[in-house]
């Protein structure tokens, strides 16, 4: 009598299998169960994110880095489902933040609101750093850059860049400037450096500070960022004396570029953008750039920044980092040829 058909089958490829065909099959699909299937659940990205997203920002509220992320945060939180809340950690010209964010857990839950001042300025002006924006941080986009907007007091009879420096070099124990951050000092110690003229720095913990103390006569300027700089432009409480950038923007088409107020080599354009820890998984990362780079492309959102003299840009990781070590070198070399030292 022959054997069921079934046992035929399993004793035709015994020579192969040692007699072990059953415990073959199993390990196979033990293998399957623990690779294939196993690698789509762990995906980090799969099911990111599952609970609110924090983005710090190292300046006060209504600073122009709070202004725009309040404006790009609620469209992200829509599209990804939770919550992105802002949190505010000013102090130490946005040291406190960076350092924060750069000893989070690396899950994509904690985001630095990068700017040119911490992230690409910082390293050029502090001969010491408890974070390194090379090695810390995983760039994720850059939402937008920016020039910035010299302002005096609308009552003050100073219309001029060139006025300005002969009031600084007429009173020299009167002119002063306020600043909020590393970018805006450097751009106003390097009005000092090219024209002789002796601003004393005041510092403020955000550029909605300076330009109120500008608006209330306890400076007699400021160079600040545009998007808190936009309503007291319009409302008159401030005069805008030119732009840092090398051609005129479209935002102030009356304002002169430094260059054509007759003071060279103060080209300053920053930007600002979303980092996360290094050792973010990738796929967690080109999640959030991906995000960034479509609420910058909703044409409300490209108004609003173009409002405030800002070009939207939504660039990729490797993009923005491109721009931040590039940056670095620039800043170092600005810093030492005008001997500028925050430390």
């Amino acid at each position: 009598m022959n054997p069921p058909r079934s046992q035929q089958w399993h004793e035709s490829w015994t020579p192969v299998f040692g007699g072990n065909l059953l415990a073959w099959l199993a390990g196979i699909a033990l293998v399957w169960l623990l690779t294939a299937p196993a690698s789509a659940q762990d995906d980090p990205a799969r099911n990111f994110p599952n609970k609110p997203i924090r983005i710090i920002v190292g300046y006060a509220a209504g600073g122009g880095n709070d202004i725009v992320l309040r404006l790009v945060a609620p469209k992200m939180a829509e599209s990804l489902g939770q919550p992105v809340i802002v949190e505010n950690k000013p102090g130490a010209q946005s040291i406190v933040a960076a350092e924060l964010v750069a000893r989070a857990a690396p899950d994509g839950y904690t985001l630095l609101m990068g700017a040119s001042g911490p992230i690409a300025i910082n390293p050029a002006t502090y001969s010491k750093l408890s974070y390194s924006p090379l090695r810390d941080f995983a760039p994720i986009s850059m939402i937008g850059s920016f020039p910035l907007i010299m302002l005096v007091n609308s009552a003050s009879p100073i219309r001029s860049v060139r006025e300005l420096v002969d009031y600084a070099k007429a009173n020299p124990d009167k002119a002063n400037y306020g600043a909020s951050a590393a970018p805006f000092q450097l751009a106003s110690e390097l009005l000092n450096l090219r024209t002789g003229a002796r601003f004393a720095y005041i510092p403020y913990k955000g550029s909605n500070e300076s330009i109120n103390a500008v608006m209330s006569g306890q400076v007699t300027m400021t160079i600040a960022d545009p998007p808190p700089a936009t309503g007291p432009l319009a409302g008159g409480r401030v005069r805008g004396l030119a732009v840092t950038s090398a051609m005129r923007h479209p935002s102030w088409p009356d304002l002169p570029t430094m260059a054509e107020a007759g003071i060279s080599d103060i080209e300053v354009v920053l930007w600002s953008g979303l980092l996360a820890p290094a050792g973010t998984p990738p796929g967690i990362v080109r999640k959030l750039q991906e995000e960034v780079a479509r609420v910058v492309r909703l044409p409300e959102i490209r108004e609003r920044l173009a409002g405030m003299a800002i070009d939207p840009v939504g660039n990729t990781s490797e993009e923005f980092a491109r721009i931040i070590a590039a940056d670095i070198a620039k800043w170092t070399a600005v810093a030492k040829a005008a001997n500028i030292k925050a430390d």
